[in-house]
């Protein structure tokens, strides 16, 4: 099943069919039919839209895992997203798809603080027939040469992980990406996998975010993890975003893909600490009549603070207000009955014998006059057979 923007033709501009008929380009990835055309893609909303002035001859190229580089388009070619380019390489040629061209690129440009000059490399034409097969047979040695690669680090005993591999498409370089937490010394490495490949060899330490977002997958909320969709600035996570938000401080349900702490928990750590700005802080138990209250949860939002006594499980929810009600009264030195009542015994007016005993007085008055009122109640007469009387037809007794 396509995406939306392939059907819409929002993924980037059209071209005219075979048969005449314009027909929707989309992102041509090739990712539509297995779900991998939301990795790290991009919205050309500009694409139906003339800009004024020249055309910006900068385009954005997309090639494995989502990486993303700039190239100019001296050639002035007739470009459309999704079209295979032959680029500029360091040491030959590469293939990679565009993915976004125009105004789009400036913004892109000036936001990843990109220098744009003559030395930027360039894109040489379009692909070819010829040029994607040879691009094909690079793509499938990518998987074989990673296990190969892997086992000849258990060889050598490095402490390292190597999560992906991507073969240049003209076979002569392979950039293998590894993870580590310690410093590597792979010159060793090199050597072999120099030997086993026939290629050159670069080795491109990646943190674990960003191997997570080279891999792709599903996170806990059932979408695929925004490393791999659209986040690229990795910013540090602490444990207190967790605390702030009232989460239990359980790492397998905090940490996500990469055994890291989730980028989630920082989206709505603002939010949090504007709603944190009114709720107290309680630095000891309140004191009541009953006993001592210590808090066990906070709702933020919805301003209540539940406490709860030390022998027993029930909670209590109280509004701020009152919390800070009876920590003022526990400041003065006065201890309220209840959560509800804050009034103290003490302060109370002393209760006399007599109201003791009122309402016993009350109960027996209330008896008494029952008493009497069954004891007033006449007896209805009867018949000489100690039956009722039964009325005559004419309305009479007989």
């Amino acid at each position: 099943m396509s995406c939306k923007s392939c059907a819409t033709g929002g993924c980037g501009t059209q071209r005219g069919a075979s048969d005449g008929q314009t027909a929707t380009t989309g992102c041509g990835s090739g990712g539509c039919s297995t779900g991998g055309c939301n990795k790290l893609n991009s919205f050309d909303w500009l694409s139906d839209i003339a800009m004024p002035g020249l055309k910006y001859d900068v385009v954005e190229v997309k090639f494995k895992g989502g990486r993303k580089e700039y190239y100019r388009n001296v050639h002035q070619l007739d470009l459309t997203t999704g079209d295979y380019v032959v680029v500029e390489m360091q040491s030959g040629f590469h293939i990679g798809a565009v993915s976004l061209q125009g105004e789009l690129v400036r913004l892109q440009v000036k936001k990843r603080a990109v220098k744009i000059n003559d030395d930027t490399k360039v894109i040489h034409r379009l692909a070819t027939p010829k040029d994607m097969e040879r691009h094909e047979q690079a793509v499938l040695r990518d998987l074989p040469s990673l296990y190969r690669s892997r086992e000849i680090v258990r060889e050598l005993k490095l402490n390292m992980k190597l999560s992906d591999v991507e073969f240049q498409s003209d076979n002569t370089k392979a950039t293998f990406y590894y993870s580590s937490e310690e410093r590597v010394d792979f010159r060793e490495l090199i050597k072999m996998l120099a030997s086993e490949f026939k290629a050159r060899i670069e080795m491109r330490q990646i943190s674990l975010r960003q191997e997570a977002g080279r891999l792709g997958g599903i996170g806990s909320c059932g979408r695929e993890l925004c490393c791999s969709t659209w986040l690229t600035d990795f910013k540090n996570i602490a444990t207190s975003a967790a605390r702030y938000q009232n989460l239990s401080l359980n790492p397998a349900k905090l940490s996500g893909q990469c055994g890291r702490l989730k980028c989630c928990l920082n989206y709505e750590l603002d939010t949090y600490m504007d709603a944190l700005r009114d709720i107290p802080t309680i630095e000891k138990p309140l004191e009541t009549q009953k006993g001592r209250a210590y808090l066990q949860k906070t709702d933020i939002f919805r301003k209540l603070m539940w406490f709860g006594y030390g022998a027993e499980s029930t909670w209590h929810p109280l509004p701020i207000l009152r919390v800070l009600e009876i920590v003022e009264l526990n400041k003065n030195g006065i201890i309220p009955e209840s959560f509800d009542v804050l009034m103290p015994i003490a302060d109370k007016e002393p209760v006399t014998a007599a109201a003791l005993n009122s309402d016993l007085q009350k109960l027996d008055a209330k008896y008494t006059s029952k008493a009497n009122n069954t004891k007033k109640k006449k007896k209805k007469p009867r018949g000489p057979e100690g039956n009722s009387p039964r009325p005559a037809a004419n309305g009479k007794v007989s």
